[in-house]
């Protein structure tokens, strides 16, 4: 990963423009213990990543929006120091002489000098943007320390009366996706659309869910996705009725349906798809109806998704398609009015049809300003993922019963409508069915 300092003075200067005066420290994600002396894949913070590009555990940025009163230090990097002999154990560490070099910083530190760095740099400052709430050992740190600051009142140094979140800012940046961003998402759903591909080619009666698991990662991971962007869904037959479904060991059977909801995550972006389609590869008459009901869900909620629109639009557009489907499958009964104003629909589709995309799967942003749903602007990034949940029912046609099935893709919203970036994914049944047994 080739890292652009650029982008990321960008970034911290806008934060900064935000603040307009204040210290913001926002520190990197902890290594986790996964069990006795061995750690999880080290995953570094969102946040800390969008500002620095810095991958490293044991780091933590701090910005300050006036200067003038500390030496004009604007951003700032505590990390760790080089160490050749942990090294040899653990890897190579790019140490602050470098890391102020190569990632653009006016100043870098050790990171066992953060806390004595930190009460001078909060002196005078009046407010105190960081993670509130986020880390309750962050939360003890930042208030003592802050109270450190308010015990040299006598010598006319002043702690900071304000404390807000620094994520606020942060929150709204993040949602506005610029080309770089893109580019990357672009790239992450592209492996990811192959691996569908693989997947649905590989797939045959009598294999394991855990086995198609595996082809997504051996995708992911030769084109440079070394991790999937959240667990991967692979659930056949009545598996599929369970939203969360993670299990993935069970077998798969002739005539059932598979779905599977998996993405790659690539230099720090998440892609997020999920097809359905059939184990043997032919849709059997009922699940081919339901499937196609979902499909034209999905279609009326990617027409929908255009600037101007409010973010609402496009659940709004697939819930009249699939209330109207519900009915004719005898699933509910009224009209379409009745259906919604009622909420019957929720017994077979009881998720919203989408979320934000970027660094995180369920990625950040508010989807209201006030009381209104927010209106969708260029940059903005989500899913797109009606579906169907039928489970057995005195009163839901046998046919019918232990069917589910999601369509999920990422829209990206332009300034003429809007992107589909995974639309490299086949889900017509036409398509579908050639790909499985061409």
């Amino acid at each position: 990963m080739t890292i652009d300092p650029t982008i990321y003075k960008q970034r911290r200067a806008r934060l900064l423009e935000k603040m307009q005066r204040g210290i913001a420290i926002v520190p990197t994600a902890p290594e986790v213990a996964r069990n006795g002396d061995t750690h999880y894949g080290y995953r570094y913070d969102s946040n800390f990543y969008y500002l620095s590009g810095f991958i490293e555990p044991e780091a933590v940025l701090v910005l300050v929006a006036s200067p003038e009163k500390n030496g004009g230090e604007r951003a700032i990097l505590f990390c760790r120091e080089k160490n050749p002999e942990r090294e040899v154990w653990d890897g190579f560490r790019v140490g602050p002489d470098a890391a102020k070099e190569q990632y653009g910083f006016d100043a870098t530190y050790p990171i066992a000098q953060l806390d004595d760095k930190l009460s001078e740099l909060m002196g005078n400052q009046p407010v105190l943007f960081y993670p509130v709430g986020h880390d309750t050992a962050w939360d003890q740190r930042i208030l003592k320390l802050r109270g450190e600051v308010q015990a040299k009142v006598r010598s006319g140094i002043r702690a900071p009366n304000e404390i807000h979140d620094v994520r606020t800012l942060l929150n709204e940046m993040r949602l506005f996706k610029d080309e770089h961003e893109l580019s990357i998402m672009r790239r992450a759903a592209a492996i990811s659309c192959q691996a569908h591909r693989r997947a649905m080619q590989f797939t045959r009666p009598g294999q394991f869910e855990y086995q198609l698991e595996a082809e997504f990662l051996h995708e992911f991971c030769r084109h440079g996705a070394r991790h999937p962007a959240y667990p991967s869904i692979v659930a056949g037959g009545a598996n599929a009725c369970v939203l969360h479904y993670v299990g993935n060991n069970a077998r798969l059977k002739d005539g059932d349906l598979l779905l599977i909801d998996a993405g790659c995550e690539l230099d720090g972006y998440a892609s997020d798809i999920t097809r359905t389609f059939p184990v043997n590869g032919r849709f059997l008459p009922a699940q081919k109806d339901v499937y196609e009901l979902v499909l034209a869900a999905q279609t009326a909620a990617i027409a929908a998704a255009r600037p101007g629109n409010t973010w609402n639009a496009p659940h709004d557009a697939a819930l009249r398609v699939l209330a109207q489907g519900f009915i004719d499958l005898k699933l509910c009964r009224g009209s379409v009015d009745s259906v919604l104003e009622s909420e019957s629909y929720k017994r077979f589709y009881m998720h919203r049809t989408g979320h934000w995309l970027g660094m995180d799967v369920h990625d950040v942003g508010d989807y209201k300003t006030g009381d209104d749903w927010r209106k969708l602007q260029t940059g903005m990034v989500f899913t797109v993922e009606p579906g169907c949940y039928i489970r057995p029912a005195d009163d839901v046609p046998l046919a019918l019963w232990n069917i589910g099935i999601r369509i999920e893709d990422d829209v990206a919203i332009t300034e003429l409508g809007n992107e589909v970036l995974t639309d490299a994914a086949p889900k017509s049944v036409a398509d579908i069915e050639e790909l499985i047994l061409p």
